[in-house]
């Protein structure tokens, strides 16, 4: 059965996301280093993370207001406000910093456009994705743009008939298992995992590997080829 929809994360899938939360964890330990080792604060700071998003979701804003959470709760309220303001500020530069495509992902976008019908396909600050795809200059390729809170199989079997055939006519790919490969699998789509390097611990989840609609690429780039092979 020939596909029809391909649906697409972009936080480090079309653009570079990740390696910006890195540096803000490298630059929030230097604020608490009198504090916490930096292992112990990363450790704090993820679970913060975990207990927050279902008030918080995903995204910028939330990871800055954990930040905070953490800093009050290893310093035992004592943090200064001078530490406090700094988090505020390293947060609002990750929200202001331009988008930078991953190579390759232009192309492949325009490629995919010609002949499927195409979804972005994220979950985060709803403001800020609007912001990434509109400096992207990928958002005119797009027949829609769906922003969720969760990546549930339920959710993309109702975009997948939203805005195609159905789920069992679509393919999912992104750089998060548990996100972007494990649940359109579950819909009944296929699945593909395009590893970016940096990894979040929270969207971390095994490979089916088994599972006849999980397939892996190095690259985004390889995406048209596979459609191909698929048909």
């Amino acid at each position: 059965m020939q596909l029809t929809t391909i649906g697409l994360d972009a936080d480090d899938t079309l653009w570079h996301n990740e390696r910006f939360f890195t540096l803000t964890h490298q630059r929030f330990a230097e604020l608490l280093a009198d504090h916490a080792e930096p292992g112990h604060l990363a450790e704090r700071l993820l679970d913060a993370e975990r207990r927050n998003l279902g008030q918080y979701g995903f995204g910028v804003k939330g990871f800055t207001l954990s930040m905070i959470e953490t800093a009050i709760d290893v310093t035992e309220g004592r943090v200064p406000g001078t530490v406090i303001g700094q988090i505020i500020a390293a947060g609002q530069e990750m929200l202001a910093h331009p988008i930078e495509l991953l190579p390759g992902a232009q192309e492949t976008v325009e490629r995919l456009a010609d002949g499927h019908r195409l979804v972005l396909i994220t979950k985060g600050d709803l403001l800020d994705q609007e912001r990434k795809l509109a400096q992207s200059g990928l958002g005119d390729l797009f027949d829609a743009v769906e922003s969720v809170s969760h990546k549930t199989p339920e959710i993309y079997a109702q975009i997948f008939e939203r805005h195609g055939d159905g789920p069992e006519r679509a393919l999912m790919a992104g750089n998060s298992m548990k996100s972007d490969v494990v649940p359109p699998i579950e819909a009944g789509a296929f699945g593909v995992f395009v590893p970016h390097g940096l990894e979040w611990a929270l969207e971390r989840a095994e490979a089916p590997e088994d599972h006849p609609r999980f397939r892996r690429i190095s690259t985004l780039s390889e995406l048209p080829d596979l459609l191909a092979d698929l048909r």
